[in-house]
Parts: C-alpha cells; structure tokens; sequence
C-alpha cells in the first residue's frame, strides 16, 4: 500500500495539529452546567467554574496557589484601626459592553451583595460593611463595623465580584464583566462559548477563544476526551480511567487538591436530624475509606470535620467519628429508634455524589436507617435543598475556600444554630494575629465536630485529563474556577 506524505497546506495543516503552533483556542470540559451566569446571585459551583477570572473581576482574586492577589484594585491602604480599607482602582477598565468601571460600580456591587433583599449565596462575606464611600473615580473606602482579618480574602471570591448597574437585569443570561474573556453563546444543555477581549485592561490571555463544554456522563466523558472531541477536561468525572490516559502519550494528567469539603449534608432542623444522637450515629455509620476507594478510586483524602487537611490550621477530628456500626445501631436506640427509620437522600448530578450516595445507602442500611434516594438535576438541588431545605440527607462538595463560618448562618440550608460557635467566627473576623486565628480555628473545627453537624467524608481531589500540549492549567483549584487566563499551547 502506497502511503502519500501530506504537501503543500495539508502538510502545514498537519503540522500545526500535531505541534499546537497554530492553536489559539480551547474546549474544556466540566461535568456540570451552570444553572444561571450570575455569581452573585447563584449558589451553584459551575457558575465560578466558567466565568470566575475569565469574564469577572473582584477587588481582589485567587491565584493558582491559592494567595490573595490584585484584581480590579491595583492597591489598598487599611486604617489603623482596620477599619476602613482605601481601594485605589485600576484606571482604563470598561465592562464588556463598553461602560467605564470606577468606583460608583465597586459601591454598586458592594451595596447590592449586602442589601436586605439581596440573593447573594454568600451574604455573610459583606456583613460587616457599614458603608461603601466613593472618594473619587478610582477611589473607594469600605467601613466595616470590626476589623475583618478575613475581608481581602472574603473580596476575592466569585460572589464578590464588580458588577455594573447598566448590565444587571440581564446578568443571569447575558453576563458583562471586566475580565479578558467576553460572554459569545451559550447552549443550553451543551456548552458556552468565550471570545478574548480586544479592550482588556491587563495581560491579553493568549487564547483567542474558548469553548466550555458539558458532559455530566462519565462514559461520555471518557469518550469526548479519548477522541479528541475536547481539549482538556477538568474535574474528570471517571477516575478509574486516568492510568489509561496517563500510559497514553497523547494526554497529561494533572491530580490536585481542592477545597471541597465533601460532606453527608443534614438537616439539623428535621426529625430525626435535630438530635445530636442521631447526627452521631449516622456519623459512626459512615465508612469513608469505602466511600473514598468505591466512587472515587482512591483520590480523596478523609475529613473529619469542615476544613481543608492541606491547610495548615486543620485539625485532625478522625477519631470523633470512625466507622463503628454497632455504636450506631446504639445510639440510635438510645435515641429513641431502635430499628431504625427511614429519610430522604438527595443526590446532585457530580459522580461523588451519585456513586457515594449508593454506597452511602448501603451503610446507613446496615445500621437500620433506611434512605429514598432521588438523583436531582443542579437546579433542582439548588431549589429544593439549598433553597427550600426539603430534605434529610444530601452529598454536596463545598468547593469555598476556607468557608468554615458558613456554620454560623443558621438559615443556611443545613440549618445548624449554634449561638457559641456564632460568637466564635465573631470572634475570628475580628481577630488579625496568626496564632489567635488558629486557636479559634481549632475550636470552631471541634465544635461542628463534636456536634456531628454533617457527615464529614473527604476532600475532593480534581483530576484534569488535557492534551499533551496544553500549559498553564491549574493543578488545584483554591477556588471553583477554570482560569484560562494563563492557558496557551505549547510551541
């Protein structure tokens, strides 16, 4: 058989496919959509995941090691009394839609995230503010009520971000921010395209455009990436098959951590949830190696109570909860249910949750407790979990970086209310010593621990599967977000 060697553009157009020179666009895969595009108004991860870096901009932001770094705001002066932070504005920023952004749309989005109405997931991060003051165009003060050692880390997360008054209403559907990346389309149900911003304000990114697509099925995602259908897929949602994309010289593999607290989400407010007996007998019930090795392979680390184990103040709260079905079946008795009872197990789309909640079920099973598992679209989750706390048990990743105080909002949808450990993140924010902060931390961990608040499980790990060729991707993710900003392919 007589084999041809490629000439003229043919042989140009081969080489650039397999060198990458021409490259100046990506496809990435995630396995979940976003419900909406507003980060400040949505709960939902995927919302971070697509549009976090790439499209908006907070004062401040994360970067891939997870450190606080400039955003919108070039610098800041904080008073003496850490009460008042001065946010000196990076001059010749416009939003996408060609609007200037200064400071009357920091005091906007600032106002807006801590109005009484607002719809904000994340409410708590602007609670002490007592005032935003536009001190000229590139200049704004923020007033807090108490110093905040938390503030420029709270301003860095994706519900914290600059919005503008004039693209507001639309923002769930056609969101304009100030980021390098510009909203294009987005289909729903398949994916959302990004084009680069000619008018961005700092580094052009090197890509001209970028395709998110969404593959809930792990089969299917399995496949998209073995065909080439993607570029890279992030958060790979099938890790039985990463040694076979690892001996595969086509891909690179990329393990990382996150700080998704992964966790058997309760309901501290429904019977039987609201005795501590019974929180702690799910808690001995629960096997987390099995749960780690049956639906993730291996890749996750155990938790035992809502906090990062890479972080440096972690503490390790194992033993307050280690698998012991008999103390279960005991405790539950002692409760007052000796053969057990029966509730609900909501389960989001994302794999940990799917294949956890089958071996989840089986464990509780073994100690009497008996669970209606109901698989939810994101969006149903997002309403009748999050939203209308109309639930028993749920598995959920909490992907916000060190969002212990979470704990502290009784309304949060766990519902847990617990005027002490209130006191104690009080305390936290108010608190700027390093040695003071893992000292309040080490309590705050131990109290949600000892009250069994939730069914700590593991750290969710996050495997990329990319092409060979591609730089510049995060390996961990110190916040939800796929940040293309520094992508390119290899020349």
């Amino acid at each position: 058989m007589t084999k041809f060697a490629p000439t003229g553009l043919a042989a140009a157009l081969a080489f650039c496919a397999t060198t990458g020179l021409a490259q100046d666009s990506i496809t990435v895969a995630i396995q979940l959509e976003p419900p909406n595009l507003d980060p400040t108004g949505g709960a939902a991860q995927a919302i971070d995941s697509v549009l976090y870096a790439n499209v908006f901009e907070g004062l401040t932001r994360f970067d891939a090691e997870g450190a606080i770094i400039r955003g919108l705001a070039q610098s800041w002066d904080i008073s003496d009394d850490g009460l008042v932070y001065t946010f000196n504005l990076a001059a010749g920023v416009t939003f996408h839609d060609g609007t200037t952004m200064d400071a009357e749309d920091v005091k906007f989005s600032l106002d807006r995230a801590r109005a009484e109405n607002s719809i904000n997931a994340q409410k708590g991060l602007f609670a002490g503010i007592t005032d935003v003051t536009v001190v000229e165009p590139l200049i704004v003060q923020v007033t807090l009520d108490q110093p905040n050692g938390n503030f420029l880390f709270n301003m860095a997360w994706g519900d914290a971000v600059i919005v503008a008054p004039e693209s507001i209403e639309d923002i769930a559907s056609n969101p304009v921010g100030t980021g390098p990346f510009t909203f294009t389309d987005w289909v729903q149900g398949d994916r959302l395209e990004l084009t680069r911003n000619p008018d961005y304000w700092g580094p052009a990114p090197a890509l001209e455009s970028a395709t998110f697509r969404f593959i809930a099925d792990p089969t299917a995602a399995f496949a998209a990436v073995m065909a080439e259908d993607v570029d890279a897929f992030i958060g790979f949602p099938a890790p039985e098959n990463l040694p076979q994309f690892e001996a595969d010289p086509r891909f690179q593999v990329l393990v990382g951590n996150t700080e998704g607290e992964t966790i058997l989400s309760t309901n501290n407010k429904m019977p039987p949830f609201d005795d501590v007996l019974v929180r702690q007998a799910v808690a001995h019930a629960i096997d987390r190696q099995a749960i780690i090795d049956g639906a993730m392979f291996g890749l996750g680390t155990p938790i035992g109570t809502h906090f990062a184990p890479h972080n440096p103040d972690y503490v390790d709260l194992l033993a307050n909860s280690p698998h012991d079905p008999d103390k279960a079946r005991a405790l539950l008795a002692e409760a007052g249910f000796p053969d057990g009872f029966t509730t609900t197990l909501k389960l989001p789309p994302p794999s940990y949750a799917r294949r956890g909640g089958e071996i989840i079920a089986a464990q509780l099973r073994a100690v009497g407790i008996e669970t209606e598992i109901t698989n939810l679209e994101w969006s149903q989750w997002i309403e009748e979990v999050f939203t209308n706390k109309d639930f028993g048990l749920s598995i959920v990743s909490h992907t916000e970086p060190m969002d212990i105080g979470i704990y502290a909002n009784p309304d949060y949808y766990f519902q847990y209310d617990n005027p002490d450990f209130q006191a104690l993140m009080t305390e936290l924010n108010a608190t700027t010593d390093p040695a003071g902060r893992s000292d309040i931390l080490a309590k705050a961990q131990t109290i949600i621990s000892e009250d069994y608040v939730n069914g700590y499980l593991f750290e969710l790990a996050v495997a990329t599967v990319a092409k060979a060729g591609i730089r510049g991707l995060w390996l961990n993710q110190p916040t939800a977000a796929v940040d293309l900003t520094g992508v390119s392919w290899a020349e």
